[in-house]
C-alpha cells in the first residue's frame, strides 16, 4: 500500500472496537436477533448475506480487510453490499473499498473496474479523486519494469493527467504528478534501450530515430545527455560531423557537468572536431530552441 493510500483508508475507516464486537455478535445471533442458528453437532453457522443489513455486510467486509488482512476476500463482500442494497450509502462506500481491497489484492483489472464505475455513479463525490487515482494506479503499478507493455505506460499516463486536471487541490494531486513524471520516464528508457540495442550492432539510422525521439519528445526525463551523447557517436560513425558537433553543442550547453558531456566530447576532440553548433537540419533547430530558452 502506497502513504497517500494509506492516509486515505485509515481516514475513511469505519472499523472501531465496538463494530468488531456487532460483527461476532452477528455471526452468533440469528437475523431477527433471536436465537442462533446452529448445524451439524450444535455449531453455530453464519448468516447468509442475504439476511443482513448493509451496514452489517460492510463490517463483515472491513472485517477481511483490517483483521484477517485478506482484500481478495474483501472485495466481494464490498460488492455484496452494493448488489443487495444498491441505494443505500453503504453501497457508495462499498464501492470504492471494492476498488481498494481489489488493488490491495492485485487484481487490477477488477480494481479498474470497480473504480471506473464509482466515478462515472458519483462524479460529485468527494472520494471521486480517490476513484480516478486508484484507476491510474492500477495501470501505473503494472508498469515498473521497463521491458513491459508501453501501451500500460500511455494509460497511466491518461489517468494521471486526469486526476491532476480534475482534481488540481485533492490530496492525491502531487503523487499524481511525481507518477505522471516517473512514467513519462518510463517511455524515454524504453526508447534509449532499443537505441542502444541498434547502436551496439551498427544500425546506426535506426538507433538515431529512437534518440531523435527522446531529444524531440522526452526532453525533460533523466535520460536526455545520454541520448545526446549517443547521437554524437552514431553520427560520427556515419561521418555526419555536422549533426554530431551540434548534438555535442546541446549537450553542452544544458548539460555540462554531465559525464555524458565528457564522454561525448573526448569522442569528437578524438576526430579534431568541437562542441559547436554546425550546418542545418533538425539538430540545428534543436539548438536555437535552446538559445531562445524554448527547448527544456
Amino acid at each position: 500500500m502506497n502513504d497517500t493510500s494509506r492516509a486515505w483508508i485509515f481516514n475513511k475507516a469505519r472499523w472501531s472496537v465496538d463494530s468488531v464486537s456487532h460483527f461476532h455478535r452477528l455471526v452468533a445471533r440469528g437475523a431477527d436477533g433471536g436465537e442462533p442458528r446452529r448445524g451439524l453437532f450444535g455449531r453455530v453457522q453464519e448468516q447468509p448475506l442475504e439476511a443482513l443489513t448493509a451496514e452489517e455486510i460492510y463490517n463483515r467486509a472491513e472485517f477481511e480487510l483490517e483483521r484477517n488482512n485478506d482484500p481478495e476476500a474483501a472485495a466481494p463482500l464490498f460488492l455484496e453490499v452494493e448488489r443487495l442494497h444498491p441505494y443505500s450509502e453503504w453501497a457508495k462506500r462499498g464501492l470504492i473499498m471494492a476498488a481498494f481491497s481489489h488493488h490491495e489484492a492485485r487484481q487490477y483489472e477488477e480494481a479498474r473496474v470497480a473504480a471506473q464505475r464509482f466515478i462515472e455513479f458519483y462524479p460529485a463525490d468527494d472520494d471521486a479523486a480517490y476513484a480516478q487515482y486508484l484507476l491510474a494506479l492500477t495501470y501505473y503499478d503494472q508498469i515498473e519494469q521497463v521491458g513491459r507493455d508501453q501501451g500500460l505506460t500511455f494509460q497511466a499516463l491518461q489517468a494521471l493527467r486526469a486526476v491532476i486536471e480534475l482534481y488540481p487541490d485533492s490530496e492525491f494531486a502531487n503523487s499524481a504528478a511525481l507518477k505522471f513524471d516517473l512514467a513519462f520516464d518510463h517511455l524515454a528508457a524504453k526508447e534509449m534501450e532499443i537505441g542502444r540495442y541498434y547502436l551496439e550492432r551498427q544500425h546506426y539510422m535506426a538507433a538515431i530515430n529512437r534518440f531523435r525521439v527522446v531529444v524531440e519528445e522526452f526532453q525533460t526525463t533523466s535520460h536526455t545527455p545520454e541520448a545526446l551523447m549517443r547521437l554524437v557517436e552514431a553520427y560520427l560513425s556515419l561521418g555526419l560531423t555536422d549533426e554530431a558537433q551540434t548534438a555535442g553543442a546541446i549537450l553542452g550547453y544544458n548539460f555540462q557537468s554531465s559525464p555524458f558531456y565528457d564522454d561525448a566530447y573526448r569522442q569528437l576532440q578524438g576526430q579534431g572536431l568541437e562542441a559547436e553548433p554546425q550546418g542545418e537540419g533538425w539538430l540545428r533547430g534543436i539548438w536555437n530552441n535552446t538559445i531562445r530558452g524554448a527547448w527544456l
